[in-house]
């Protein structure tokens, strides 16, 4: 006996409700594609440099990045290159001359482990970036800066904040009343 067009809808029905679900993964691969995508593009926003509490950096109107490269934390008590302390501010300081011995040892063994040098970099020397605390005296930096290019890193980068230009023109129009 044939069966009725409701009992054989009933049955192809309940037929598939009884097996398992299908995930359609192509929609989702589409999804994950786009996103994709949108992270390599808007990756250069992200900042080169790693902030520092201890570091409180003065501020600039440069909408410059900085490319990666050595780093040079000055804090109010410590001299760190790559998160390796290398000496105290006072000691820096109370050294004669405009060079800091430990300083050029440590700039030296990070050039050993650097890749060999282009004609660019022979002209310029190699690039450092010199995080220095607000409040640094001159003196420190320029005996850093000595140092540094003793050291033949001189190209050297001074990390700073990033304000916009129209509030550094308000600052110097209330200056200027």
């Amino acid at each position: 006996m044939k069966a009725s067009l409701r009992a054989r809808r009933m049955a192809r029905n309940h037929k598939k409700l009884t097996q398992q679900p299908k995930l359609n993964l192509v929609a989702l691969m589409d999804i994950f594609t786009i996103l994709v995508f949108f992270l390599m593009v808007n990756n250069g926003d992200v900042e080169v440099l790693q902030s520092d509490k201890n570091v409180i950096l003065p501020e600039s109107i440069s909408e410059q990045r900085p490319a990666v490269a050595l780093t040079l934390k000055i804090s109010a008590e410590d001299i760190v290159v790559q998160g390796r302390q290398i000496t105290t501010v006072a000691a820096a300081l109370a050294l004669p001359g405009n060079t800091i011995a430990k300083l050029r040892e440590e700039l030296s063994y990070q050039s050993g482990r650097a890749p060999q040098l282009t004609e660019q970099q022979q002209k310029t020397g190699r690039t450092i970036i010199i995080m220095g605390n607000q409040d640094m005296p001159y003196k420190l930096l320029k005996r850093i800066m000595s140092t540094c290019a003793e050291s033949d890193y001189r190209n050297i980068a001074l990390a700073v904040n990033s304000t916009p230009a129209v509030a550094q023109d308000e600052i110097q129009q209330v200056a200027e009343l």
